[in-house]
C-alpha cells in the first residue's frame, strides 16, 4: 500500500521487502513467483474483514449470502485481471516503464489529477483501516475478559467491559510502533501479524464447525434475520454487502506485490495467475467462516465472529484466537499507516527544505526488546497526532461491522473498479464504444450502484448506532 511517487528509479521501495534486494548496481533485484505473489496476496487480504462474515450472511440468508460472496471473488478476479495490466506502460507485457505504485500508475496514464483524487482516497481507506483495527483490538480484549467473565461466575453473570479504555492502550502501543521508520524495518512485525491471522481465522472456522456439530442442527434460514420494517432489512443488507466488500479487493497493494516478480515471462500473466490462485483460496475459506458461523449462530451471529464463543469452551482457545487477533492488528494497523507517514515526511520536507524543524538532525531512540531506531521532532509530532486522530474517532464511533461496512463502500469502486477499468482501456488500446468498452463500462456503473447503496445503508447504520 505504499503511496509514494515511487518511478522507474525513484527512492521509493516496494511494500514487500523481503523481496526487494538492491543488486549492486543500485537497482532491484526481483525473485518472485506466481506462488510467492498468491501467498503475499492471500496474507494481505485475509483480516479482520473475515469476522464480519458470518454476520454478513446472517443479513443475506443461506442463498443471497453465499453468492454474493462468489460474485465478489468473481468482480474481484475481474478487477485483478484488469489491473495486472498496468503495471507496465505503455504496452502491458514489455513497456519500458515500471508503475511500481497504484498513484504512480494513474499519474501516468489518467494524469496529475487524477493521481491526486486516488492518493486522496487511498489516504482515506488507510486512515479508516486505522480506526477499524482500533475499534477491533478493543473488542477482542473484552472478549477475553468476557470469556474468562463467564468460565468463572457462569453464563448468566454480568460481564460488560468499557471499551474506550482497551482502544488508549491500543493507541499508546501504536504510538511506540509508529517510530519504526519505514516498511524494511518492519518485516518481523509483519511476520508475526501474518503468522497471527491465519491462526485465529482457522480457529474460528474450526470452533464454527464445532458448534455446528454440537448444536445437531444448521441453524440460519433463506431470507435470513427479520426485521420488523422492509426499510430496516434494506439498511441491514446494505451494510453486509459493504462488509463483504471491505474483505475481498485488494486493489491498495496489487502493484506493489507484482513488483517483486521476475521475469520472464511477463509480470501481468504471472500476477494474472497468482490472483486467481489466491482468490480461489481466499473464496474457499471465506466461504467456511461465514457459512459455519451462520450455521453455528444462526439469526444471532455476532459482528464479530469469535466474540460469540465467548458463552462456550474451550475458554484458552478462545482466549488465544483473541490474543491472536491483538497481535495482528498491532503490525496490520502499521502496515496500513507507515504509508501515510511516509507521504507526509516526504510532501513537507520538500514543501519546507529550509525548515529545520522539518529537516532538523535525528535523534537515536531505543526502547526495550525493539531495534534502535532514528526520529526526528516532525516525525514524533506526525505520528503522534495521527495516532491519536485515529484512536480518537475509534472512541466516537467504537461500531465493527458500521465502519467495516462504510470502509468497504467508500473504497470499492473508486480504488477496485473505476480506476483500474479506466487504466485498462489505455494500456491495451480499447477503441471507445467498443464492445469490450461498453461492457467494462457496464460492469463499472454496476458496481458503482451497488457501492453507493453500501455507503448509504452504513452511513444509516452509523447514524442508528450512534443515536440510539
Amino acid at each position: 500500500m505504499a503511496l509514494g511517487e515511487g518511478g522507474d528509479h525513484g527512492a521509493a521501495l516496494p511494500l514487500i521487502a523481503d523481496q526487494a534486494k538492491h543488486a549492486a548496481a543500485g537497482g532491484i533485484v526481483r525473485s518472485g513467483s506466481m506462488w510467492t505473489a498468491a501467498a503475499h496476496v492471500i496474507t494481505a487480504v485475509i483480516g479482520s474483514g473475515v469476522l464480519s462474515l458470518a454476520w454478513s450472511i446472517a443479513q443475506l440468508g443461506w442463498v443471497a449470502g453465499p453468492a454474493a460472496m462468489l460474485v465478489f471473488a468473481a468482480v474481484t478476479a475481474l478487477q485483478s485481471t484488469l489491473f495486472a495490466d498496468c503495471y507496465r506502460s505503455p504496452d502491458p507485457e514489455h513497456g519500458p516503464h515500471r508503475n511500481r505504485t497504484y498513484a504512480k500508475a494513474v499519474d501516468r496514464n489518467l494524469g496529475s489529477n487524477s493521481s491526486w483524487v486516488c492518493m486522496l482516497l487511498q489516504h482515506t481507506a488507510l486512515f479508516g483501516y486505522g480506526i477499524a483495527y482500533t475499534i477491533t483490538a478493543s473488542i477482542s480484549c473484552r472478549a477475553i475478559l468476557k470469556a474468562n467473565c463467564y468460565h468463572e461466575h457462569g453464563h448468566d453473570a454480568h460481564c460488560d467491559y468499557d471499551g474506550n479504555y482497551y482502544m488508549l492502550i491500543f493507541g499508546g502501543v501504536q504510538l511506540l510502533l509508529s517510530f519504526i521508520p519505514d516498511f524494511h524495518d518492519m518485516a518481523w512485525l509483519s511476520v508475526v501479524a501474518a503468522a497471527m491471522s491465519f491462526s485465529y481465522a482457522f480457529i474460528g472456522l474450526g470452533l464454527g464447525l464445532a458448534r455446528t456439530i454440537a448444536n445437531g442442527t444448521i441453524k440460519g434460514s433463506i431470507t435470513g434475520v427479520r426485521m420488523r420494517t422492509p426499510m430496516q432489512k434494506v439498511w441491514r443488507v446494505s451494510q453486509a454487502i459493504g462488509d463483504i466488500a471491505f474483505a475481498y479487493p485488494y486493489s491498495l497493494i496489487l502493484l506493489e506485490i507484482q513488483d517483486t516478480l521476475k521475469s520472464p515471462p511477463a509480470e501481468n500473466k504471472t500476477m494474472k495467475r497468482a490472483s486467481m490462485i489466491s482468490i480461489l483460496v481466499t473464496t474457499f475459506f471465506y466461504l467456511c467462516c461465514g457459512c459455519l458461523g451462520y450455521a453455528a449462530f444462526g439469526s444471532d451471529a455476532p459482528g464479530n465472529l469469535l466474540t460469540g464463543f465467548g458463552l462456550y469452551g474451550p475458554y484458552w482457545l478462545i482466549d488465544f484466537a483473541n490474543a491472536c487477533i491483538i497481535l495482528h492488528l498491532l503490525g496490520g494497523y502499521q502496515v496500513y499507516s507507515q504509508p501515510i507517514f511516509q507521504f507526509a515526511e516526504r510532501l513537507l520536507a520538500e514543501r519546507f527544505p529550509d525548515s529545520g524543524f522539518v529537516n532538523g538532525g535525528s535523534y537515536t531512540v531505543r526502547f526495550a526488546c525493539l531495534r534502535a531506531c532514528r526520529v526526528n521532532p516532525l516525525r514524533v509530532c506526525l505520528r503522534t497526532l495521527y495516532v491519536a486522530s485515529t484512536t480518537a474517532v475509534a472512541v466516537a464511533l467504537p461500531y465493527f461491522n458500521e465502519v467495516l461496512a462504510l470502509l468497504g463502500a467508500l473504497s470499492f469502486w473508486p480504488l477496485a473498479i473505476y480506476f483500474p477499468v479506466e487504466m485498462y482501456f489505455i494500456q491495451r488500446n480499447v477503441r471507445r464504444w467498443s464492445a469490450r468498452w461498453v461492457v467494462l463500462q457496464t460492469f463499472s456503473v454496476v458496481c458503482l450502484l451497488v457501492s453507493a447503496f453500501a455507503l448509504v445503508g452504513s452511513i444509516e447504520g452509523l447514524i442508528s448506532k450512534k443515536l440510539g
